[in-house]
This record gives structure tokens, C-alpha cells and sequence, in this order.
């Protein structure tokens, strides 16, 4: 899934709103082998919260305000972990105003936000015009907005809700957004020390906010090559934060291509509970020539043929990944690239577009990714040399 620019609104109130085969069922090599991880655990505080509020609001179904705060909850819940249960659950909470063609405002922020985590980019956009038309001060809608486009690759409609954010947004996060779109749109050095600088002069952020805008540091730092400042960067983030999903795939992600997989191993040994992260542990695995790693692999295998099953579109990316890295079929993957591409179009899904094209040897895949990439004047130094080896 992509980064999702979270919000100020969100951050102060600690929320954020981003027919198959049948597969050879998968079966653990020992009774003790952990198969799942439940949401929560029994003594979770937040589970025993979480359990009076539901039953609250079993007894008064229409008591909007305890829908929203019981979706926000799972919402953000879901964002942390990377868990897409946590997405059902939210929008089970929110079912007595689900399928409503107007919900009140604070429903639909919460829909476009499910739908933009399930992949339903086109009518989360329809949600988010739906309130910026109700109010367009409205900084929340024009964040999430610019999120989903940049994600589909409308560069210039997404930089017009970031130009937007300056009247409406503190000015740390309006100019993240528009860092963040520049850094992809040909000023990605200029981009990165603007930003570092502006965060600095801003010591008394607050901690949420402080987290994300390194994230985008480290990631923009990352595409440069700037090797130092991107460790330095997801470091500090991830003191911040340990727990953040994104952060934690992001930063697995630039240790695999740095050839350290045994800090990969070590950072995600007790995070494996999305297929995402499970995804870059199995790679440090193999990395590794672990003995752990065909079980692994089973498990992954599982999991994707499960979500195909549902119709389950949300890591499409990571199934392409698996398909090529370990599972050794790059034709199979190449299909997959291809797929996701038409959904998402940020510089990752590219970068696995040009390794399954240039695996299958499709010089027409990668003569389009070559062309976008030039229009875009996006930079990443990774896909520029992978690029170079056709």
C-alpha cells in the first residue's frame, strides 16, 4: 500500500484517515507453529475499550457519534498494524450509514478513507469532492485527496489540493504535501533539504506529525541515494514510532537493497502479521539461505491465495514481489505488475513493473515504464540502474 499522507486534523486526534486457482491448503510443520496472530490480544486495554463501546453501541445502533469514534478507532488501528481486518471492522461500526448516497460528513471521510486503503481509489475520490463541495476549507478531504492522486499519478490535480492546504493547514503539513509531490516530480534534492530544513526550525512538532514528515525525509532521501540521511531518517522515525506498518516495510525495503538482511530478520521477528512484512522477512530469509524459509513461502502462499478469494485487491503488489523473488515465475509476476499498475502508479509499483519486465524480457513493458518515468521527471536511483541494464 502506499504512504498516506495522514493529517493534521487526524494527528491531533490520534487517528489517521490510508475467481482464483485453488490453492494446496498449507500445513504447519508442528503443532507449535504459529498460523495467525489475533488483532488482540485478551489483556489488550484497548481490545476491553474497544468491546464497551461495541456493545454500546449494540444497545443505541444509532448513536452516530459512537460509530465514529469506534470507526476512527479501527481505522487508525488498521493504519498502525496493517492489519485490513481492522477496515472491516470500522465499516461494520459505521453499517446504519454505510450505503447512504449522503452520510453525514464525518461517514464519509471515514468511507473515502476504507476505500482508499481497499484500493477503491475512483470512489474515494467521489467521497472526498462529495465534501470538499459541502466545505472547501475543509484541509482533511483536500489531504486524503491529494493522497489518492498522487497514488493514480494525477501529479498535477493532487499538487492543486497541496497548493490549496496553504490557507487551511499548519504550515509543516501543507508544505510536506507539497514537498512531497515535488520530490516525485523532478526536484527531489531541492524537495528533501527544504523539508529537513523546515522540520528543523520546528522543534516543538509533535510527535505524530514529527514521524511522518521522516518518513517522507527517509524515503526521498532513499531515492536520491543519500544513503546516511535515509538510515538517519528511519531511524529517528522509527524511534518515534516502532510499531508504524508503513515505516517498518519501508525501512525492511532499503535494508534488503543495502544486501542486510540479518537486521531485517531482527527488526521484523515479532511483526509478521501483515503479508507485507511477512513478505520482507521471507526475503531476508532467503537472503539468508535460512532453513525457515520454505515454511515461509508456504505461508505467504496461503495468505495470497486467500486474498484472490476475496477479491482482494490491497496487496497486489507484495503477490507480484513474492511471485518474482520467491516463488521464481516472472511471467506469472509480470502479470501482476502489470494489474497493479493500472491501479496505483507510485515509484515502487514502477520499480517492480521494470524487474518483472526486464525477467520476462518485455522491451515494450519497459520502453512504457521509460516514457513515464521521463514525463513524470521522477528520480529514484534504484529503477535509473535497473533501467540501465536493459
Amino acid at each position: 500500500m502506499p504512504r498516506i499522507f495522514c493529517t493534521f486534523l487526524a494527528f491531533t486526534a490520534s487517528w489517521c484517515l490510508v475467481t482464483a486457482a485453488m490453492a494446496v491448503p498449507y500445513l504447519p510443520q508442528s503443532d507449535t507453529q504459529v498460523l495467525e496472530r489475533l488483532p488482540f490480544a485478551p489483556t489488550d486495554p484497548s481490545a476491553r475499550e474497544l468491546r464497551a463501546l461495541r456493545e454500546e453501541l449494540a444497545r443505541q445502533p444509532q448513536r452516530l457519534d459512537l460509530a465514529v469514534e469506534i470507526a476512527r478507532r479501527y481505522t487508525e488501528l488498521g493504519r498502525v498494524r496493517g492489519d485490513p481486518r481492522f477496515a472491516g471492522y470500522a465499516q461494520a461500526a459505521l453499517a446504519n450509514w454505510w450505503e447512504q448516497s449522503e452520510p453525514p460528513s464525518e461517514v464519509l471521510l471515514l468511507r473515502a478513507t476504507l476505500r482508499q486503503r481497499n484500493h477503491d481509489f475512483d470512489a474515494a475520490l467521489l467521497d472526498l469532492a462529495a465534501l470538499i463541495r459541502r466545505n472547501p476549507r475543509d484541509g482533511q478531504a483536500r489531504l486524503t485527496r491529494a493522497t489518492v492522486l498522487q497514488v493514480q499519478g494525477n501529479y498535477a490535480a493532487a499538487a492543486a489540493e497541496c497548493t490549496a492546504l496553504r490557507r487551511l493547514a499548519p504550515e509543516l503539513v501543507w508544505a510536506a504535501c507539497n514537498y512531497g509531490m515535488a520530490s516525485v516530480n523532478g526536484r527531489l534534492r531541492e524537495s528533501h533539504d527544504a523539508l529537513h530544513a523546515l522540520l528543523a526550525r520546528q522543534p516543538q512538532v509533535s510527535p505524530e506529525i514529527r514521524a511522518w514528515v521522516l518518513s517522507m525525509l527517509a524515503e526521498m532521501a532513499a531515492r536520491a541515494g543519500l544513503d546516511d540521511a535515509a538510515e538517519a531518517h528511519f531511524r529517528e522515525a522509527l524511534a518515534i514510532d516502532g510499531s508504524d506498518h508503513y515505516l517498518l516495510n519501508a525501512y525492511a525495503d532499503w535494508l534488503l537493497d543495502h544486501g542486510r538482511p540479518a537486521q531485517v530478520v531482527k527488526l521484523l521477528t515479532s511483526r509478521q502479521g501483515s503479508d507485507a512484512l511477512l513478505l520482507r522477512y521471507t526475503l531476508a530469509l532467503k537472503a539468508l539461505n535460512s532453513p525457515e524459509l520454505a515454511a515461509h513461502v508456504e505461508q505467504l502462499r496461503a495468505r495470497f491465495a486467500a486474498s484472490q478469494l476475496r477479491g482482494d485487491r490491497v496487496h497486489q503488489r507484495e503477490q507480484a514481489r513474492f511471485t518474482l523473488e520467491l516463488l521464481g515465475d516472472p511471467q506469472a509476476a509480470l502479470t501482476l505488475a502489470r494489474e497493479n499498475w493500472m491501479v496505483q502508479k507510485e515509484l515502487p509499483d514502477l520499480r517492480l513493473l521494470v524487474e518483472t519486465s526486464l525477467a520476462t524480457r518485455d522491451l515494450a513493458t519497459l520502453a512504457s515504464a521509460r516514457q513515464w518515468l521521463a514525463q513524470a521527471r521522477s528520480e529514484d536511483v534504484v529503477i535509473n540502474r535497473l533501467l540501465r541494464q536493459d
